[in-house]
Formats: C-alpha cells, sequence, structure tokens
C-alpha cells in the first residue's frame, strides 16, 4: 500500500466540518530522518503547515519531543538542548506572520532524563534558556513491554524509582510540566506516581498508549478491561490529564493505513468512540485535548480527516465541552 503518501491521503476528500472552532493542537512533532526508511521522514515548518491550514481552525500548536536534532557536540545529558533551540527557531518563524495566523509550537516540551534526579536541574535550566519564552516541560518516554517486538525505551518500573521522582520533583518545583509516554499496563504505576508528585502536571499521551498486535494482537477481550482500569486509575489522580489521538498508529491494531484508500470521518470517529468516550467519562473534558501525533498518525488518515472525525466524535457534547476539548484544555495545561 501507498501509505504514508500525501499522494495516497489525498484519495479521501472532505469538507472541513465546521471550520471556524478555534483549535490548539498539543501534540506535533517536527523531524527530518531522510536516511531513515520511515513514512513522512521529513515533517518540518513547512509541512506542518499544509496540514494545519488545510482547512480547519488551528490557532496555536504545541511540539513534542521526538529526538530529533540532538547536539553533537554537547555531553549526553544536554544533547536534547540542541532539539529545542532547533525548535525554537521553527516556531519564530511562525510567530513571523509570514505562513499565516497560526503559532506553532506556541508550546514547546523537550527532553530531560529525569532518572538524573535532582542532577537534572541543570539540564532544565540549559531547556528553559534555548526557549525562554515558549519551553513548558519535558516528555519522557518510559515505555516499557513484555512483547520482545517492542521497542522498550526504559526499564521496568522506572516510573516509581526514588531517582526518577526525585527528577520529577525538581520539574515541578520550576513550573514545569511532565508529558509521559507509556504501554497501556503501566497506567497503574503512573496513577502510583502521580500522587508521589501531586503538584506536577502530568499529560499522558495517546489514550494510554494502546497495543492490539504482536502479542496482544486479536486480544481486545484481555487487554480493554485492563486498559479501561487504567484509564480509571489514572483519573482519579487530579494533576493528570489525557491527549486523546495517537489511535492511527499501526500499534493500534486498526490497520487503516494498509487501505487502498483512506478512511473517512464518519467510520473513523465511530472507531474511535470507545476509547475516547471512556476517557472523556473518567477525565472530563476539562481533563481531555484531542491531538494530532502527526506526522506519526499521519500513516492511517489527513490532517482534515482526523479534525473532521474529532467533530463527529464530540457533536454530543456543550459548546462548553467541545471547546474544552478541541482547544481549551490545551491552552489551559500548557500555558499558551
Amino acid at each position: 500500500m501507498p501509505y504514508g503518501s500525501n499522494d495516497w491521503l489525498a484519495l479521501t476528500q472532505e469538507p472541513t466540518l465546521e471550520p471556524t472552532l478555534p483549535i490548539c493542537d498539543p501534540h506535533h512533532h517536527f523531524w527530518d530522518r531522510r536516511p531513515a526508511s520511515i513514512p513522512y521522514q521529513r515533517y518540518l515548518l513547512h509541512e506542518l503547515n499544509d496540514d494545519i491550514y488545510s482547512g480547519h481552525n488551528v490557532i496555536s500548536t504545541v511540539f513534542l519531543e521526538a529526538r530529533s536534532m540532538y547536539s553533537e557536540d554537547a555531553t549526553d545529558e544536554l544533547r536534547s538542548v540542541g532539539e529545542v533551540e532547533f525548535v525554537q527557531g521553527l516556531a519564530a518563524a511562525s510567530a513571523s506572520g509570514v505562513y499565516g495566523p497560526s503559532r506553532a509550537a506556541a508550546g514547546i516540551m523537550g527532553h530531560a532524563d529525569l532518572k538524573l534526579g535532582a542532577d537534572v536541574a541543570p539540564v532544565l535550566d540549559a531547556l528553559q534558556a534555548a526557549s525562554p519564552n515558549r519551553f513548558r516541560g519535558i516528555r519522557h518516554n518510559i515505555t516499557w513491554n513484555n512483547d520482545p517486538a517492542w521497542e522498550n525505551r526504559e526499564n521496568e518500573g522506572v516510573v516509581t524509582s526514588p531517582k526518577f521522582i526525585e527528577g520529577a520533583k525538581v520539574l515541578s518545583q520550576k513550573g514545569l510540566r511532565l508529558d509521559i509516554m507509556q504501554s497501556f499496563p503501566q497506567m497503574p504505576e503512573i496513577a502510583e506516581f502521580a500522587k508521589a508528585v501531586p503538584d506536577l502536571p502530568i499529560i499522558v499521551n495517546h489514550v494510554g498508549g494502546v497495543s492490539r498486535v504482536g502479542i496482544y494482537g486479536g486480544k481486545d477481550d484481555e487487554i480493554i478491561p485492563v486498559w479501561r482500569d487504567g484509564v480509571t486509575a489514572l483519573a482519579a489522580c487530579p494533576n493528570v490529564t489525557m491527549k486523546l489521538g495517537g489511535l492511527g498508529m499501526p500499534r493500534f491494531g486498526f490497520g487503516w493505513h494498509t487501505r487502498e484508500t483512506p478512511i473517512g470521518s464518519e467510520e473513523l470517529a465511530e472507531a474511535m468512540k470507545p476509547w475516547m468516550r471512556h476517557c472523556i467519562e473518567q477525565f472530563g473534558p476539562d481533563r481531555c485535548m484531542f491531538e494530532s501525533n502527526f506526522p506519526p498518525d499521519k500513516v492511517s488518515f489527513s490532517y482534515n480527516i482526523m479534525y473532521n472525525a474529532f467533530k463527529l466524535l464530540s457533536k454530543d457534547y456543550s459548546a462548553t465541552e467541545r471547546a474544552a476539548l478541541l482547544h481549551d484544555t490545551a491552552v489551559r495545561v500548557y500555558g499558551i
């Protein structure tokens, strides 16, 4: 299949629904990985603009770290500062207004290793110095799974380790935020962690990090109750918010990226509904935010189709609740 190409995505066209509704997209990446064999190897400001100006009223966006443009000249702990420097430049270009009214990367979430404990402080200071007006915190990918095909990013149990919690407390003391990426069985651990740092705003990515492939393929009856219980445990922590997105990644098991033509918004909304509605029911709209997760989710659907689906999925909520899901929660949580 020709997934991962704009030509393929263009095979499914729809008019933009409710094009004036304000949107803050709280989760996308920038990278240039042309030597790598991945879809959308290059996703920089022009590529993002093509998406956010495709019909919807995207007021602002938040950049999430992606291990991109790390400095080759810095120590290991400080290499990630290069990514924030890189994105700060793209954000400044967007803020010039040359490309349009949207403000890309109005918030920047970089990376620092919380396992450094108290020693993470100078790294956070360097990240802040690289973007004094946009840096909002860090993302730490704690993904661990016993599936041998899974790309583990950390060791099992890292999020509740003393050093990690020590580093998170430094993050909290500096008034910053933590985005966290995980596998769905780790959600109870994150809930335990959240209680240990009650003043730290924690944003959980991608409806909790579901996988329905590999060892989890064909086991929805087993994994969905585990996922639902994990979401409920996280929702009991008032400092945790949930991002609604990521379902376009192949590991969610929908297989949309293998179709001859891309999925349309009505079918997409129905497929996403059980996952996103459970999160909204548990957290409430004021603690949930729709996210694009572009370009990873772009392998399955276009930006216009995706936000059409989000609008269809939320149409039964009040105007205030929809505003929270599409814009207000993200703006409040990230201080944009």
